[in-house]
């Protein structure tokens, strides 16, 4: 790679701004976080009863995970129009219309009627909500990735875009603990109060993000005149196959996440494995712990590369399927949390860490946000309906289904990761030390 190639990556020693606006990225993220990833929690412990009763408890399960995943099957096309706004108009107006239009989606959550008051209108109101809620969220990921990594410094883009990365493990923290201290309001009031509390974070969220200033490169992109007149057929066009290759890295990490955790909520309550209180717990804890894992392997691959760090987890990962639930299984509430810190701290804030500044590097600055974003989230499509699909391999498998289930998604990860491009290497870091060296220091990043 030259150092013409790496200018597209912004200023050598980032912008001043650096840290305040990955700081503020990462914000915006806890609260898109907080508000995508409670749908999941409700949906695992509450949904099937509120908006689907009548049916037994695991058609309910079903019921509730296939609602979830709509919201997921709508991320894609949420992907598709922030990407090309991001493209077109900058990351800046992404960040903030994403985050409004996510807000509004949430707290009404919180004010639907459930299937006792109204009947099947209440699972359709459900769906349309989510699927407000898998556009918000399809959107926001690249324009606050990209923001964070494009004012970063040269050598600390794994550290920078691991802040934002962080903020998802703080979102999933706070939606839990907001669930946990509401179990005791009763059985409606459990889940409406996380959706309506949500409206605080967005005002905050919207209060720092439209402080954040717009993105050098795109800015850079603009003066030039090389801004797309359609990115997403321009990226679709030239730059497929690292579409594809994002799409399989990224599969490993979202689809296990929808298995080690999301449906592992389920799997605990429905087994009677653990109560709701002592699950939420052990969520919380590994929420805990992965704020710190996720900076910490996204400043890993600045030292070491983007790929060592996806190859290492993504081949861990395959062999731990089987050992997780047997641990699990065992009922011991320790096991239980162990198991699920090292499924989310390990297995997919590994990946996670790593993603923030392997996938920008894998696009060119102009057409960066839509093939990010398009890589990031159609793989959000699968891991949407794996709850769904992993509840049908349990009834017809036993717990060896979902088990076989989240090494195979790590597998197809590996595979990726074997066939992508280092983006970060020797030569990559040689050339930057040296940049930096020759270019005077004038910001503080």
């Amino acid at each position: 790679m030259s150092n013409e190639a790496l200018t597209m990556r912004g200023p050598v020693h980032g912008t001043k701004e650096a840290k305040r606006v990955a700081v503020g990225s990462g914000v915006g993220a806890v609260i898109e976080t907080y508000d995508f990833i409670g749908f999941g929690t409700a949906a695992a412990l509450y949904f099937g009863t509120a908006f689907f009763p009548g049916a037994d408890p695991v058609t309910g399960t079903l019921a509730s995970f296939a609602t979830l995943g709509v919201g997921f099957a709508a991320r894609p096309l949420g992907g598709i129009i922030g990407g090309h706004l991001g493209d077109k108009l900058g990351r800046k107006p992404v960040l903030v219309a994403s985050l409004i239009l996510m807000g509004l989606a949430t707290f009404a959550i919180g004010l639907l009627p459930t299937y006792q008051q109204v009947g099947l209108l209440a699972p359709a109101l459900l769906v349309i909500v989510r699927v407000i809620q898998g556009l918000a969220f399809g959107a926001e990921w690249g324009g606050a990735i990209l923001m964070s990594y494009e004012h970063a410094p040269w050598r600390k883009k794994g550290q920078f875009t691991g802040i934002v990365q962080a903020g998802f493990p703080v979102g999933l923290l706070l939606a839990n603990l907001v669930f946990l201290s509401s179990v005791g309001l009763g059985s409606e009031w459990a889940w409406r109060v996380p959706f309506l509390a949500s409206i605080v974070l967005v005002a905050v969220g919207l209060i720092i993000r439209s402080k954040v200033p717009e993105s050098p490169v795109f800015e850079d992109v603009k003066s030039k005149g090389d801004i797309v007149k359609s990115p997403i057929v321009d990226v679709i066009k030239t730059d497929w196959r690292n579409i594809v290759r994002g799409i399989g890295l990224r599969i490993a990490e979202t689809a296990g996440y929808a298995v080690s955790v999301t449906y592992m909520i389920s799997y605990l309550h429905t087994n009677k494995l653990a109560d709701k209180t002592e699950t939420l717990v052990a969520l919380c804890v590994a929420a805990g712990i992965g704020i710190f894992a996720t900076y910490f392997w996204g400043k890993l691959t600045d030292k070491v590369g983007r790929r060592p760090v996806y190859i290492w987890s993504t081949a861990f990962a395959v062999v731990f399927g089987i050992p997780m639930f047997m641990l699990v299984n065992t009922g011991l509430f320790l096991l239980i949390i162990a198991t699920i810190v090292v499924a989310y701290a390990v297995c997919q804030n590994s990946l996670a860490g790593a993603q923030g500044a392997w996938f920008p590097e894998l696009f060119q600055a102009k057409t960066r946000s839509s093939g990010a974003s398009l890589s990031y989230q159609i793989s959000a499509m699968v891991s949407g309906f794996t709850p769904f699909i992993t509840t049908l391999l349990f009834v017809s498998m036993g717990w060896i289904g979902p088990a076989l289930l989240f090494s195979f998604y790590a597998a197809i990860g590996l595979w990726a990761a074997l066939i992508t491009r280092e983006t970060w290497g020797k030569r990559e870091r040689t050339l930057a030390e040296e940049a930096a060296s020759k270019t005077p220091q004038t910001v503080n990043a």
